[in-house]
């Protein structure tokens, strides 16, 4: 994985939101109807989380999700065409639901509450594994059952990460993790403090992790990985059409092999192929 300003992502994608913005003329968008393509306004999110999404060194948009994306918009052969929208995760459903956005790709994984109000993807796109990251001295520490009186850094009320562990915490009440809350959490501050000795473990997506370590360079490393999780797109319930040509494209990217060519560029793992990451059946999950 090659990233570029990592330091600097959420400012540089910032810029290229503007840019983005300011190439969504009526020139573009009209050039794109007259041509028969259907402009689909894609909600991308602006966390720092690569290789999943991240800028360059010239402020543009790279990672998994937009190759991903591209081959999709190659595969619908000009039936529809992207127009890109940044903002954080919840504001990306937020503007899902009311019709802002037509799609949101956010590495979601699925959750009950989010289904009844979304239509998800019928396939995953990719994988994010999850890991509990703790202290380089740190030995005692590989899955949610150890982090009994060991202290968790704090997590948002909400997201794929918090669902994983509160489904955790609902099937094991006996040995239910202790999680302080937190609306916006840094993933680096967190880290720094499991450095510094103020937390015993970050439950963190490991790609995440390897991101920030890569700059930050900390005395920590991945006690354990905890799970493979599928990641989805994330549409407003009426877009049943654009939803059911993207399947079939996600569909003929996976059989054709480029999921998995773009999975070994990413991550250095075919993640379609590699499946024994993990047994789940140990979290009871």
């Amino acid at each position: 994985m090659k990233l570029k300003k990592f330091g600097t992502f959420v400012a540089s994608l910032s810029i290229a939101a503007a840019m983005l913005v300011g190439c969504s003329s009526d020139e573009e968008v009209s050039t794109a109807n007259s041509s028969g393509a259907k402009v689909i306004k894609v909600a991308l999110s602006d966390e720092v989380n690569p290789p999943f999404l991240y800028t360059d060194s010239d402020n543009k948009p790279v990672g998994y999700d937009i190759d991903y994306l591209n081959a999709v918009e190659e595969k619908l052969d000009g039936t529809y065409t992207f127009e890109y929208q940044f903002g954080a995760e919840e504001s990306n459903l937020i503007g899902v639901s009311t019709k802002k956005s037509d799609f949101a790709i956010n590495w979601f994984f699925k959750n009950p509450e989010r289904e009844e109000k979304f239509l998800y993807g019928d396939l995953e796109y990719g994988y994010s594994m999850t890991a509990l990251i703790v202290h380089e001295d740190t030995t005692d520490i590989q899955s949610f059952e150890d982090l009994q009186g060991k202290k968790l850094a704090p997590m948002a009320p909400s997201g794929g990460l918090r669902t994983i562990l509160n489904n955790y915490n609902e099937k094991n009440p006996d040995k239910a993790v202790e999680i302080d809350t937190i609306e916006h959490p840094s993933n680096a501050d967190n880290l720094k403090g499991l450095a510094e000795g103020r937390y015993d473990a970050v439950f963190l997506n490991v790609s995440t992790f390897n991101a920030i370590q890569e700059e930050m360079n900390l005395d920590i490393k991945v006690g354990g990985v905890v799970s493979k999780e599928p990641v989805y797109i994330v549409y407003n319930k009426d877009n049943t059409d654009i939803q059911q040509a993207i399947n079939e494209a996600t569909n003929e990217l996976r059989e054709d092999g480029t999921l998995s060519e773009l999975a070994q560029k990413w991550f250095d793992v075919d993640f379609f192929q590699d499946v024994e990451y993990i047994n789940k059946e140990q979290y009871n999950f």
